[in-house]
């Protein structure tokens, strides 16, 4: 069991990663997630063939699921934008807003009650950003951008619930990521007209570009993913929600290992984030304390649901 709970501590360990290799790949966000996309549904592919799992999904699933892919690309782009707007130590700050997003995303979509403690979580969240965006106001850009980019992972989040009831997580996973490719390389006409001032599509990769994009989409994308379905077969859903919540903290920490003064923050930016992260990291304890009044008062128990960062 311990193994298992070191092993969940280096996946998100490396999802924290992910920030820092999306600063140091030199081409721009859009061709980086068309590489990772690429590259992780290749991989992912793999695994399904390895483990010889069936490929088919009826069109109208395949279709919501490719159409879900494509947000799962606006995420990435977003959040690998605001790390370069700002630094890795804000983006993370605002992707922690995630758990706020979709305690406000489930009850419109999944059509369930309000919690009050998400709500007061959610205010408490509030305070942790507005502390963050005083502390770091040349950084207000690339803190907003990431703020939208959890809200869009928190979208497809809640729309994945029902998807994965039916198929297993690397299938949909494998489509997921195939749509994100797709919907980029439609994208990428009016992208390379409209949106890369004159320089058209920059898809060529520096010798080490290789090197970091393997490492994320292979060791941070597929391998991650696929070793965290695996152990969810062996912890609890608020053991890995609680343990996926710490992925800030050790993208900050790496950050500031690997960059060094550039990622130092003022005291207002780390009291922020500090608030923000109590929050966060509350929310599964306050969910299972939920679910036990729940059984105790013999009521519908709700569903504690597992977000991986696909």
């Amino acid at each position: 069991m311990l193994k298992d709970y070191l092993r969940l501590h280096f996946i998100v360990l490396l999802w924290g990663f992910t920030a820092i290799l999306g600063k140091l790949i030199s081409v721009p966000p859009v061709e980086l997630v068309f590489w990772r996309t690429l590259l992780a549904s290749a991989g992912l592919g793999v695994l399904l063939t390895v483990r010889r799992q069936d490929w088919r999904v009826p069109l109208a699933d395949a279709a919501r699921l490719l159409a879900v892919g494509a947000l799962v690309a606006v995420h990435w782009i977003t959040f690998f934008l605001a790390a370069r707007l700002s630094s890795v130590s804000v983006c993370l700050a605002g992707l922690a807003t995630l758990a706020l997003w979709t305690s406000l995303l489930e009850p419109l979509l999944l059509w369930r009650r309000v919690r009050a403690y998400e709500v007061g979580l959610g205010l408490l969240t509030m305070v942790g950003l507005y502390l963050v965006s005083q502390a770091e106001l040349d950084q207000l850009l690339g803190l907003g951008v990431a703020i939208i980019s959890a809200g869009i992972s928190a979208l497809f989040s809640v729309l994945n619930v029902k998807l994965v009831k039916r198929y297993s997580p690397i299938k949909l996973t494998f489509y997921e990521m195939a749509g994100a490719c797709l919907s980029i390389v439609l994208f990428f006409p009016i992208y390379s007209r409209y949106y890369t001032q004159g320089a058209g599509l920059q898809l060529a990769l520096k010798p080490l570009d290789w090197l970091w994009l393997l490492l994320l989409a292979g060791v941070c994308t597929v391998y991650a993913f696929s070793s965290s379905v695996e152990l969810m077969k062996r912890l609890s859903a608020f053991v890995i929600n609680l343990t996926i919540n710490l992925e800030p903290v050790y993208g900050i920490v790496l950050a500031v290992l690997i960059f060094g003064t550039q990622e130092k923050m003022s005291t207002g930016f780390y009291l922020g984030t500090l608030v923000i992260l109590f929050s966060v990291l509350i929310h599964p304890v306050l969910d299972q304390w939920n679910q036990r009044r729940a059984r105790r008062r013999h009521e519908p128990v709700p569903e504690e649901v597992v977000v991986t960062n696909p």
